[in-house]
């Protein structure tokens, strides 16, 4: 008979893991208890990409073949020690969201069934200023990892000519991410508009293959920049976290030399906690440097095309273009 539960001692706190033995993934036959201890294995790394940052969950309590909850606001039964911290949506109402602070909160979640982690850009000391710059790297159906690659690469060459390093990882599905921690000194509208600048950029160094195109249908077979990733409620799924599919992937930090090579399918439940053990985190130097953002404000402002549109639960946003696709768009000539 399977157990109903097991408990695992995780730092200072016993975590419960109820009906451990059930699959999660039924690709690779892997199971609850299996998904707990895989972000315990990790910990250091994943609280290292979490800490302090208000965390949408992603959750799939039967596995991941059903379909997910997306919850934003804290459980309604949480143990004491789980903390929260208050944000504030694009429509302006408010929620109490999970604040990462310890491993035992992630292991807690992933007992709840969340597969992924999805942290704002902020920290609960002040969640009105970001201190991340996301570059979110999105092939459009057809195109295969190199292109990604390629493109991840120029990323690095323009966020040199900015004085700036970023820390790049896998999505754990087809694409890439680039983090740049930065001073938290400017709001979401700032730092959007600084991503926008950014991928603009990296779009200007080879545009046969990258795209910031918003709309779907003027983007063709380029990599697509979400510069959208770094306004306020929009989030990317942290470093180290499983990604909701039947093999189990994860979301894997590398280094630059290793990008060169790596292949995504390598990175999984099973595989990256053993990486993990031989190398520790490889980005165990991201919180050791923060940049500021004015290089890239100066080249937005001096672009004449200015904003581009948001996504469409936003309100709209001063100075933004019409939101609605150009074949769609009515000739007002």
């Amino acid at each position: 008979m399977a157990s109903p539960f097991i408990e695992l001692q995780v730092g200072e706190r016993t975590v419960k893991v109820t009906n451990p033995d059930k699959v999660y993934f039924p690709g690779i036959g892997a199971t609850k208890r299996e998904l707990v201890e895989y972000y315990v294995s990790v910990g250091e790394g994943a609280l290292r990409a979490l800490r302090d940052r208000p965390t949408n969950l992603k959750r799939h309590p039967d596995g991941v073949h059903t379909d997910a909850i997306y919850q934003k606001r804290m459980p309604t039964k949480h143990p004491d020690w789980l903390q929260g911290v208050t944000v504030t949506f694009p429509s302006g109402r408010t929620a109490e969201s999970v604040r990462v602070t310890e491993v035992a909160a992630i292991a807690y979640c992933a007992n709840l069934g969340t597969i992924d982690f999805h942290p704002w850009q902020v920290r609960a000391a002040d969640v009105e200023h970001p201190d991340e710059l996301r570059i979110d790297l999105d092939p459009q159906p057809g195109l295969d990892f190199d292109a990604v690659r390629k493109t991840a690469f120029l990323a690095r060459e323009v966020l040199e000519e900015a004085g700036m390093t970023g820390f790049v990882k896998t999505s754990g599905n087809r694409g890439v991410h680039v983090n740049v921690r930065i001073e938290p000194r400017w709001d979401f509208v700032e730092v959007r508009h600084a991503g926008i600048a950014l991928a603009r950029a990296i779009e200007a160094k080879d545009p046969a293959l990258v795209t910031t195109a918003w709309w779907k249908e003027e983007r063709g077979d380029r990599v697509f920049i979400d510069f959208n990733q770094n306004a306020r409620d929009r989030t990317v799924v942290s470093a180290y976290s499983i990604r909701a599919k039947d093999n189990a992937p994860v979301s894997t930090p590398l280094t630059w030399d290793e990008l060169a090579d790596a292949e995504p399918a390598d990175f999984d439940i099973r595989t990256v906690p053993a990486r993990f053990k031989k190398l520790g985190d490889v980005h165990a130097a991201i919180d050791d440097v923060s940049y500021s953002i004015e290089t890239l404000l100066e080249w937005y402002e001096k672009d004449d095309r200015g904003d581009m549109p948001y996504p469409p639960n936003y309100p709209k946003m001063p100075g933004e273009p019409k939101r609605v696709q150009p074949s769609k768009a009515r000739d007002d000539t």
